[in-house]
């Protein structure tokens, strides 16, 4: 179970950064942050577990309901767009309601998960969405070369399909995550992260961000330093 939360993005694209020296090309994707705020906590005392909840962005107060405004009013923060949980192993992993997380959360070579939605491709058939053969195009098949063929077997095999016989159906849509990705740069100052190499999703999606599972957790605190017991302004900027 990680020991800190994780943080919100919005996928902007990819891009390339070249070293001069090497003369390598490196892969990249951005994400930007936009007002990642700590909203709420979920305790084991009360839900039986310890999550974070992460709110990222703004929302219109026209756009949301009556129960989520007074949840809003209540914590004294302003409206976000989207709040996703990110369960943490103890209490210690939580950070004050209304805390700001910029970019830097994660340092610089640290591993992250990341989580977002694949691009969805609507219905198709089984040779796009499975790869499948298809039929072949002689020997009497006619109008069927891109169908899968035989779906279920038939009296000895129970006259039924099987459930999860792979069908044409819905592509796409479902979320993905790509294990250790690696933090190239971290801007505070523009609200960027970049990761290295590709992630899931179109441009404009909500991509999570979390320490990651299979690889040894960082050396950091679970809350940012300025929140810390006893530290003062001038550690906080020499540990930066």
């Amino acid at each position: 179970m990680p020991l800190r939360t994780g943080v919100l993005g919005k996928k902007k694209g990819m891009s390339s950064i070249f070293d001069p020296e090497t003369g390598h090309r490196t892969p990249v994707t951005i994400v930007q942050m936009d007002r990642v705020q700590v909203v709420g906590h979920k305790t084991e005392a009360k839900h039986g577990y310890y999550a974070v909840q992460i709110g990222h962005g703004h929302r219109s107060p026209k756009n949301e309901t009556r129960a989520m405004l007074g949840v809003y009013e209540q914590v004294g923060l302003s409206i976000k767009e989207e709040i996703v949980e990110f369960m943490v192993k103890d209490a210690s992993g939580l950070p004050p309601i209304g805390t700001l997380l910029p970019p830097s959360w994660f340092r610089v070579g640290e591993f992250v998960d990341a989580k977002s939605n694949c691009k969805g491709k609507g219905f198709a058939g089984v040779m796009k969405k499975w790869g499948m053969k298809g039929q072949d195009r002689s020997h009497g098949v006619s109008l069927t070369h891109r169908s899968m063929g035989s779906a279920g077997q038939s009296q000895g095999g129970g006259s039924r399909v099987y459930p999860g016989k792979k069908m044409a159906g819905r592509m796409g849509g479902q979320q993905v995550t790509v294990y250790n990705c690696k933090i190239v740069q971290a801007d505070d100052a523009n609200g960027l992260i970049v990761l290295h190499g590709c992630i899931a999703g179109p441009k404009g999606c909500t991509v999570k961000l979390q320490d990651a599972r299979r690889k040894p957790w960082p050396d950091v605190p679970s809350v940012p330093l300025e929140l810390l017991p006893g530290s003062t302004p001038q550690s906080v900027t020499e540990a930066a």
